[in-house]
C-alpha cells in the first residue's frame, strides 16, 4: 500500500471555547410581553418577578467545529406549556418552565479554532445592531464572521493574516510558541486585541456606529440589521513597551477610550527560587487610541504574585480589573485595590500587612470565570466546584472580596453568561451544560435542589424524554427589562454580600471526549448468523472518556439495532401501514384537536400489502388477522392507508380506486378512472402510482404523470375526486409529489407569505373541522427537474424552483432576482454545462420521491426531502428571509395590496427559502431496476423521538433534535422494504418493518442510548478517570484501569514516598502540625472488571483488582500465552504497573497475571491472581507474541515464556527507548512507539531466540500511539504524535535511502488536527460483495483499515487505497480546493500540512486523500459536479470509493 484515505466518522464533541452574543438577531428583536396577573402562590413570595431580557445566541467551538445556537426560553403562561405535565427538565424557576439550545448553523472548518470572542456594537436593549464572531487560528490568522439572513449562515466580514515571509520578523527568530493567538474585545465594541507570537499585539479597529443617531438605527429596518465589523488592523510591539512575558490581557469597562490591561511578568521565577523571588507579575493599563495609533500607559500595579494568570474586567458601574492567581485574587482599579487569600500558600509581597482570607481553602489555577451580576462573578474550579465571588463596594470603591461555595458541576473548559438568567458551562471532559440561575437576597426563596454531581443533574430526566420536547418559547414572549432595578437601588448595603443563588440545569450537549482508549467488543443482542455489513453492526466501541468525576465509559454503536419484540415470516410484502379508529368520536373541531394531542391513542388496524393481495390485522392485545371480516379492498395490493377527518375514518388507496372506512365498514368506494374523461384518450388506463395523505386531502400521482386530488368533506365524511385544473392545462409530467400539512401553534409557511392581510385567515376556506390544523400545501416535482409548491385546494402556485434536481445550496423562488452569491454561481454554470453536450447524464435523472414535514415544537421549521432516481438524497431546511425591499412586516401589508394585480402569484411565499443540509454518514442507495417503493416514512413518536426513516438497501434513521438532523444507519437486517409505526398495549411507541428476506419484525428503540450525537451513545458513569480498557471475548467482560482521587494527610503521603530510605523518615517527623493536617489528593488505581447488562441498562461491576499504595496501573491487556508444561494456550489478564514515588526512588513496576472465570452456580466472576513479579522500570506496555509475553519495562524490551507458574525471560532488546507508549504485533514483527524517540521496528526469530532491530525512524518524534496498516501483502507502520499529525512509514531495505535497511522511510504524512490516542486495526469488507463494478485489483481480502480515537472526542479512520482510485480522488481533491467555499477563509491544503513545531523535518510524500474535503463534492450542484468530473475526465461516480469502512 502506498496510498490511503483519511475520513472523519464522528466529529469532535469536547467544547473548548464558548461565547454569547447577538449573532442571528439584535436586542431590539425581543418584544416585551405583558406580565400576567400574579395569582400564583409562588409569585407572592417573590418581591419582584425576574424578567428574562433579550437572550443572545450561544457560539461554541470544538477543535475545528463551529456551532451557533439559539437559546429558546419557555416562560410560564406562554403558548407551548398547555398542561402542567409539560414542565421541562430542571423544573420551574423564576417564571421559566424550560430552556433549550437549538442549532442555527454548524460548520467544519479547515483549521482548529484557538480562541474566540464576540465583537459587540453595544447599545441598549433597543439596539438593532448585531454582533460578529472573531476566530483566531495558528499561527496568526484572524477571521471575523457575521450572520447573513439571506443564506441562513455565516459569511466572512474580514480576514487578517500576519503570517508568511513579509511578517517573518514578528517571530524574532523563534519557531515554537507556548500558545496560539488569543483574542479579547472591548466591552463597548470599539476595538479588539489579538496577542500573537507571545509579544505582538494586533489591534482590530471596529467601525464606529455612525454618530449613534436614533434615526439611522430605525432606517435599517428589521431585515437590514448591520453587524459589527472590523475596519482596519495595526500592530503594537509589546517588547518596545518593555513587556517580556505576557500572560493575559483584557479591556476595561467605563472608559471614554478603550483601555487595555496587560498582565505580564517582569522576570521569570522557578520552583527553586520561589521562596526569594515570588511577586514577579504586574499589570499595565494602556489607553488605546485607534485613530492616532497611540497607546500611552495610564496606570499600573506591581508586585503581583508569580502564579497570577488571568484577568477579568469588572463591569460598570464598579470598573477595574480582577487578577486571578492560583492562591489569591486581587482587585485593582485606578483608585483602589484589595486582595483575598484563598489558602495557606498565599502571602503578601512584604509580609507586613496580613491579607484577608477566605473562609475555606481552595486553589484557583485553571479556573474559568464569568459575571452573573455586575458585582457577582461565578468561578468554575479545576475540580468542578462552582464558587461565587462577590465584590462588596461603596460607590465605585471596592472594599473587600467575598468568596462563597456553591454547587459542584462539570469540569469546565469555558463559561459564558447568556442574557441575565442563564449561563453555559463548556467542557472538554464531560457534557456541557446550560444552567439557569436565580438570585435572591438573604434567605433563598426557592428550594435549591442540591445536586452535588453533574451526573445527578443528568439523571433527573431520561435523555429521550427531555430532548424530544426540546424547543421552547416564541421570541415575542420574551421581555426586556432594566436589570439593575431588581436588586435595589442601594448597592452599598452590607447585605449585598448575602445574595444567594439557585441553579437548575436546563439542557446539555453530549461529549464523548477525551477518548483515551477504546476496545471493540460484541453487542449483547448480536446476531451470530449475520454476514457482510450486517455483521459489522454486531460490534460496539467501548471507550474510556472523561476525567475525574466526569469519567465514564462511552458505548458507541455506529448503527441502530432495534429491540425485537416478535418476528414472523411474511414473504412478498410491499408495504405496511397502521391506522387509528375510535368508534365513539365527537364531531367538529374538538375531535381534530383531540386527535392532534392524543399521542397515546393505540392503533386499531395493521394493513399489509403483498404482491397481489392485502392483509388486514387487528392490533389489539394480539395481532390477529381479520382480512375476511372487513370491507377493506383485499383483492390486490394497497398503495397507502391513513386516517381522515380527525381519525374518524380510514382511507385505503389502491391502484384503481380508494375506500373510505369507518372501522371495518366501508362507507364509500371511489374509482379513479372516470373523473376526467375529457382529458384525452384512454383515461381508464391510468392507475395510481404514489399517494400522499394530509387530512382531509389525499393526493395521487397517476401512471400517466398526472395528478388527482381526493377532497374530503368533514360534515358527512365523504370524499370527491378532482383533477386540479392548473395541471390539466399544463400537460407537464409529474415525477413526484407530496402534501405538506403546516400544523403547529402557528402556521409556519404563513409567516413567509408576503401578503400580511392574507396571512390571517387562509384556514377559513377549509371546513371548520380542520381549521386548527393549519394550511395544506402540495409540493410537486416535474420530469424536467423543476419543483413547485401549490396551496390546496385552490392550486395556485406559491413557490417555484427551476432546477431542484441539481441540488443547489439554496432554493429561492424563481420570481425573486436577488439570489445569494452562492446560488448565482450555480445558475451561470448550469447554462454553460448544458451546452457542452453532456446533457444525457442529467436527462434521465428525476426526483422519484418527495416528503415535507414540520415536527412538533414551537420554533421548528419544515424539512423537505427529495430522492433522485440515482439514489441521491437531497435534504433542505426551510428558513424565513425578508428581503430588504419589503422593509418590514408592517410595510408589507401596504405594499402587498399594491402588488395584488401583478400576477396569480400574489399570495406567493416570497420570503420562503431552503438551505441544503448534508446527511452525514448516509451511503447512497444502489438503484434498483424494479418499481420504486416508497422509501421515506415520517414518524412523530417512536420511543419519544421524531424524524423520518429511509428504507431501502441502506436503511437509516434521520432523527430531529434541536432543529438538526442526526443520521443513524440501521445495518443489522440488510435491506428493508417497508416500515411503519406501531403503538399498542404490547409495543409502546414502537415500530414494524419488513426485511427484503420477507421477515416482519415488531420492535422498539433501545432506551438506554442517547441519539442526539453523531453516533448513538450510552454513557456509563464511573465517577473515576478511566485510562485503558481491553475486551475478554470468551466471557464478554471489559477490564478497565481507573484511578480515583483520594484525599490523604500529608504525613501519610510523605511516608509512602520514603519507604525505602530510612533518612527520609526524619523529615516526615519535622513537619509542623499545621502541615501534617493538610490533605493532598492522591490518585489510587484499580482495575475494574465490567460486564454489559443484558437489557441494555447500566453495566455491572463484577470484580475489582486494587493496586498497592502509590502504584499506578499503566496497561491492561488480555494475552494468550502458551503454557509450555501443558502445551495448551492460557488466556490471562495481564496488568503492567509502576510505583510513583518521586525522583529520588529508583523506578520499579510489577507485572500481574490473573485468570478470569465464571462461577457456574451464580453469575459471579472469579478473578484469581496467577503470577506477579516486580521488575526494574515502569511496565508501560504488554503484548503476547506467538504464545510468549513481551514486556516493555523501562528502557528494556523483554520476551518471556510462560511455564504455568512463572514467567522466564528468553530474549531481550536494549534499545535506547526512554519509555514505550505503545506496542503492536503482527506475526513475528514488533512495532514500538517511544515517548520521545519515535518508532522502532523489530522482528523475533524463534530459532536463535533473538529479538533483532530491523529499522527505526531517525527523527525525534513524541509518539502518542502506533499500529500496523495492512494492505494485502504490504505492511506499513502508522504513528501519531504530539503535534496532531499522523505518519506512515515503511521498511524497504533494498532502497538506497534506507541506509541498507536501518532507516524507516516515510510513505505519507497528514495533519489530523487532533491528538490521536489509539489506533484499532479492523478488517475491511471485501468490495466485490459490497459494491459491484469496483476498480480492478481492489478486491483483496487481506485489507485492514485503522479506526482512531482522539482527545477531543472525534473518531475517524485511515483506509488503504489502490493507486487508480487514489489518483482519481487526488485530482478531484485538487479541484475541490478551488471549487468549495472556504469557511472563515481557511485553506484545506494548508490545514493538512505536516506541523513540525519548529523541529527540522523533511516533507514526506502527499499520499493520503482527505475525505473531509471530498465529501463537499456531493454537496455541490449537479452542474458543477459534472464540470469538475469532466475536467478530470472521469464520470460523475468518481467518488464511489471502493473500500468503504463500516463498523
Amino acid at each position: 500500500m502506498s496510498f490511503a484515505a483519511y475520513k472523519m466518522m464522528h466529529w469532535p464533541t469536547g467544547i473548548e471555547n464558548c461565547a454569547s452574543g447577538f449573532i442571528t438577531h439584535s436586542r431590539a428583536d425581543f418584544v416585551p410581553r405583558v406580565t400576567p396577573i400574579q395569582t400564583d402562590e409562588l409569585e407572592s413570595e417573590w418581591p419582584t418577578r425576574r424578567e428574562i431580557g433579550p437572550i443572545p445566541n450561544l457560539v461554541v467551538t470544538a477543535a475545528n467545529v463551529l456551532e451557533v445556537y439559539f437559546v429558546r426560553v419557555q416562560e410560564e403562561g406562554s403558548g407551548e406549556s398547555k398542561s402542567p405535565l409539560q414542565v421541562k427538565r430542571g423544573g420551574f424557576m423564576d417564571g421559566v418552565t424550560g430552556a433549550s439550545l437549538e442549532l442555527v448553523c454548524h460548520y467544519r472548518l479547515h483549521g482548529n479554532v484557538e480562541t474566540m470572542a464576540v465583537l459587540s456594537m453595544g447599545g441598549g436593549d433597543g439596539s438593532r445592531r448585531r454582533d460578529s464572531i472573531i476566530l483566531t487560528f495558528k499561527d496568526a490568522k484572524i477571521s471575523v464572521l457575521e450572520y447573513d439572513d439571506s443564506i441562513h449562515g455565516l459569511r466572512i466580514s474580514s480576514l487578517h493574516c500576519f503570517e508568511g515571509p513579509e511578517w517573518l520578523h514578528l517571530k524574532r527568530g523563534r519557531e515554537q510558541f507556548a500558545r496560539g493567538p488569543s483574542v479579547k474585545v472591548d466591552p463597548q465594541g470599539r476595538c479588539g486585541g489579538v496577542l500573537v507570537y507571545d509579544l505582538q499585539m494586533i489591534i482590530l479597529k471596529a467601525t464606529q456606529a455612525g454618530s449613534g443617531l436614533v434615526g439611522e438605527d430605525d432606517a435599517l429596518g428589521s431585515a437590514g440589521a448591520v453587524a459589527a465589523h472590523v475596519e482596519s488592523s495595526y500592530m503594537i510591539n509589546l517588547r518596545d513597551l518593555d513587556m517580556r512575558h505576557v500572560k493575559d490581557f483584557t479591556f476595561l469597562h467605563g472608559y471614554i477610550e478603550p483601555v487595555m490591561v496587560i498582565l505580564h511578568e517582569r522576570e521569570l521565577t522557578w520552583a527553586g527560587r520561589v521562596l526569594w523571588k515570588h511577586h514577579t507579575c504586574m499589570i499595565s493599563a494602556l489607553s488605546i487610541s485607534t485613530t492616532l495609533k497611540q497607546h500611552p500607559l495610564i496606570w499600573s500595579a506591581v508586585n503581583l504574585p508569580h502564579d497570577a494568570y488571568k484577568l477579568l474586567a469588572v463591569p460598570s458601574p464598579i470598573g477595574g480589573v480582577l487578577v486571578i492567581g492560583a492562591n489569591t485574587i486581587h482587585y485593582h482599579s485606578q483608585s483602589a485595590s484589595c486582595a483575598l487569600a484563598l489558602n495557606s500558600y498565599a502571602f503578601s509581597f512584604d509580609s507586613s500587612q496580613e491579607m484577608p482570607r477566605s473562609s475555606f481553602n481552595v486553589e484557583l489555577d485553571a479556573a474559568n470565570v464569568t459575571w452573573l451580576l455586575n458585582d457577582v462573578a461565578l468561578l468554575s474550579t479545576k475540580s468542578g466546584e462552582l464558587l461565587l465571588l462577590t465584590l462588596v463596594y461603596d460607590g465605585r470603591v471596592v472594599q473587600r472580596l467575598d468568596l462563597s461555595r456553591s454547587k459542584a458541576s462539570v469540569l469546565s473548559s469555558g463559561i459564558t453568561t447568556i442574557g441575565n438568567s442563564l449561563f453555559f458551562l463548556a467542557s472538554q471532559l464531560g457534557d456541557s451544560l446550560l444552567v439557569q440561575f436565580s438570585c435572591g437576597s438573604g434567605v433563598s426563596m426557592l428550594s435549591s435542589n442540591v445536586k452535588e454531581e453533574v451526573d445527578d443533574i443528568e439523571g433527573d430526566a431520561p435523555s429521550s424524554k427531555r430532548l424530544r420536547k426540546s424547543p421552547s418559547d416564541a421570541l415575542q414572549d420574551i421581555v426586556s427589562s432594566e436589570e439593575l432595578s431588581l436588586y435595589g437601588s442601594a448597592p452599598n448595603r452590607t447585605e449585598s454580600a448575602q445574595k444567594t443563588f439557585s441553579f437548575t440545569v436546563r439542557d446539555s450537549l453530549t461529549n464523548i471526549g477525551p477518548l483515551k482508549d477504546f476496545s471493540y467488543g460484541l453487542r449483547i443482542n448480536a446476531d451470530a448468523n449475520a454476514t457482510g455489513i450486517a455483521k459489522q453492526s454486531n460490534y460496539e466501541l467501548v471507550c474510556c472518556s472523561g476525567h475525574g468525576k466526569n469519567g465514564a465509559l462511552c458505548v458507541l454503536r455506529q448503527s441502530i439495532r432495534p429491540e425485537v419484540i416478535t418476528e414472523v415470516e411474511l414473504p412478498g410484502c410491499k408495504g405496511i401501514w397502521t391506522v387509528y379508529h375510535k368508534s365513539t368520536r365527537g364531531h367538529n373541531a374538538d375531535s381534530s384537536k383531540l386527535a392532534d394531542d392524543d399521542d397515546d391513542e393505540y392503533h386499531a388496524y395493521l394493513i399489509i400489502s403483498l404482491e397481489s393481495r392485502t392483509m388486514v390485522l387487528e392490533t389489539a392485545d394480539l395481532l390477529s388477522e381479520v382480512t375476511e371480516s372487513v370491507d377493506y379492498y383485499v383483492q390486490g395490493r394497497t398503495l397507502a392507508a391513513g386516517n381522515l377527518f380527525g381519525r374518524r375514518r380510514v382511507v385505503q388507496v389502491f391502484e384503481r380506486g380508494a375506500r373510505i372506512l369507518d372501522g371495518s365498514f366501508m362507507t364509500q368506494d371511489v374509482s379513479f378512472g372516470a373523473s376526467n374523461s375529457e382529458s384525452g384518450p384512454g383515461p381508464e388506463s391510468a392507475t395510481a402510482v404514489s399517494v400522499s395523505i394530509a387530512d382531509p386531502y389525499v393526493l395521487l400521482r397517476m401512471s400517466d404523470g398526472s395528478i388527482r386530488l381526493l377532497t374530503g368533506d368533514p360534515t358527512n365524511c365523504t370524499v370527491s375526486v378532482t383533477s386540479p385544473a392548473s395541471f390539466e392545462s399544463s400537460k407537464r409530467l409529474v415525477s413526484a409529489c407530496t402534501l405538506y400539512h403546516d400544523k403547529g401553534p402557528e402556521s409556519w409557511l404563513r409567516k413567509t407569505s408576503t401578503d400580511a392581510w392574507l396571512s390571517t385567515g387562509i384556514g377559513e376556506s377549509i371546513d371548520g373541522a380542520s381549521q386548527d390544523h393549519g394550511d395544506i400545501y402540495c409540493i410537486v416535482c416535474y420530469e424536467s427537474g423543476a419543483l413547485e409548491i401549490f396551496d390546496v385546494p385552490n392550486f395556485s402556485c406559491v413557490f417555484s424552483v427551476d432546477k431542484f434536481i441539481s441540488g443547489k445550496t439554496h432554493l429561492i423562488d424563481t420570481l425573486i432576482k436577488d439570489t445569494p452569491k452562492d446560488s448565482q454561481k450555480g445558475d451561470q454554470g448550469s447554462d454553460k454545462v448544458a451546452g457542452l453536450g453532456r446533457k444525457e447524464n442529467v436527462q434521465n435523472m428525476k426526483v422519484v420521491e418527495l416528503a415535507m414535514q414540520r415536527w412538533s415544537g414551537q420554533h421548528s421549521r419544515p424539512i423537505l426531502v427529495g430522492i433522485l432516481s440515482d439514489g441521491t438524497i437531497l435534504c433542505y431546511h426551510a428558513y424565513l428571509y425578508e428581503s430588504p425591499d419589503g422593509t418590514s412586516k408592517v410595510e408589507d401589508s401596504i405594499t402587498a395590496q399594491g402588488s395584488v394585480g401583478l400576477s396569480s402569484t400574489s399570495s406567493s411565499l416570497r420570503n420562503l427559502r431552503f438551505l441544503r443540509v448534508p446527511l452525514d454518514a448516509y451511503a447512497r442507495e444502489e438503484t434498483s431496476s424494479g418499481s420504486p417503493c416508497q422509501r421515506i416514512t415520517i414518524f412523530k413518536n417512536i420511543g419519544s423521538y421524531q424524524g423520518l426513516f429511509l428504507s431501502g438497501s441502506r436503511p437509516a434513521w434521520v432523527m430531529v433534535f434541536r432543529e438538526r438532523l442526526r443520521v443513524h444507519p440501521q445495518l443489522c437486517d440488510g435491506s428493508i422494504v417497508a416500515f411503519t409505526v406501531l403503538h399498542n398495549v404490547n409495543c409502546n411507541h414502537g415500530l414494524i418493518y419488513v426485511t427484503s428476506q420477507g421477515v416482519l419484525k415488531i420492535c422498539q428503540l433501545p432506551s438506554g442510548s442517547n441519539y442526539d450525537n453523531y453516533w448513538p451513545v450510552q454513557k456509563i458513569p464511573l465517577k473515576a478517570t478511566p485510562h485503558q480498557v481491553t475486551y475478554f471475548a470468551e466471557k464478554n467482560l471489559y477490564p478497565i484501569i481507573v484511578s480515583v482521587p483520594v484525599l490523604k494527610p500529608l504525613n501519610q503521603v510523605v511516608s509512602s514516598l520514603a519507604d525505602q530510605e530510612v533518612n527520609y523518615q526524619t523529615e516526615g517527623q519535622n513537619l509542623s502540625s499545621d502541615e501534617q493536617n493538610r490533605f493532598y489528593t492522591i490518585d489510587e488505581f484499580e482495575v475494574r472488571i465490567m460486564e454489559p447488562e443484558k437489557s441494555g441498562g447500566p453495566w455491572q461491576m463484577r470484580a475489582t483488582i486494587p493496586m498497592q499504595s502509590s502504584e499506578n496501573a499503566l496497561t491492561v491487556r488480555m494475552v494468550t500465552l502458551l503454557n509450555i508444561s501443558t502445551k495448551e494456550n492460557d488466556t490471562l489478564l495481564a496488568i503492567g504497573t509502576a510505583y510513583v514515588q518521586g525522583e529520588d526512588v529508583a523506578a520499579r513496576g510489577r507485572v500481574l497475571l490473573f485468570s478470569l472465570g465464571k462461577n457456574t452456580d451464580n453469575s459471579q466472576t472469579l478473578v484469581s491472581e496467577v503470577y506477579s513479579k516486580e521488575l526494574k522500570g515502569a511496565i508501560s506496555a504488554l503484548a503476547s507474541l506467538q504464545g510468549h509475553l513481551l514486556i516493555a519495562s523501562g528502557p528494556k524490551i523483554i520476551l518471556h515464556k510462560w511455564t504455568g507458574t512463572e514467567l522466564n525471560g528468553i530474549a531481550f532488546f536494549d534499545a535506547p527507548p526512554l519509555h514505550v507508549v505503545s506496542l503492536n504485533i503482527v506475526k513475528n514483527f514488533i512495532l514500538i512507539g517511544d515517548i520521545h524517540r519515535s518508532i522502532y521496528f523489530l522482528s523475533w526469530k524463534e530459532q536463535g531466540a533473538q529479538l533483532s532491530l530491523l529499522a527505526k525512524d531517525f527523527g525525534s518524534l513524541d509518539c502518542f500511539t502506533t499500529e500496523f496498516l495492512i494492505d494485502g501483502s504490504t505492511l506499513s507502520l502508522m504513528v501519531s504524535d504530539d503535534q496532531k499529525n499522523i505518519q506512515i512509514f515503511y521498511y524497504a531495505p533494498k532502497m538506497s535511502e534506507s541506509w541498507k535497511g536501518q532507516k524507516l522511510l516515510s510513505r505519507a504524512e497528514f495533519h489530523v488536527g487532533s491528538h490521536v490516542t489509539k489506533f484499532l486495526r479492523l478488517q475491511m469488507l471485501s468490495t466485490s460483495s459490497d459494491r459491484t463494478g469496483s476498480a480492478p485489483g481492489s478486491d483483496k481480502t487481506n485489507r485492514f483499515a485503522l479506526l482512531f480515537g482522539t482527545l477531543d472526542g472525534s473518531i475517524g479512520c485511515i483506509a488503504p487505497l489502490d493507486e487508480i482510485t487514489f489518483r482519481r480522488l487526488q485530482s478531484l481533491q485538487r479541484k475541490l480546493v478551488d471549487a468549495v467555499p472556504h469557511v472563515a477563509g481557511l485553506n484545506p491544503r494548508a490545514f493538512r500540512q505536516f506541523r513540525s513545531n519548529g523541529k527540522a523535518h523533511r516533507p514526506g510524500p502527499d499520499s493520503i486523500v482527505d475525505c473531509e474535503l471530498l465529501c463537499h463534492y456531493e454537496m455541490l450542484p449537479l452542474e458543477e459536479q459534472l464540470e469538475i468530473a469532466h475536467q478530470i475526465r472521469k464520470q460523475h461516480t468518481v467518488t464511489d470509493h471502493p473500500g468503504k469502512l463500516w463498523i
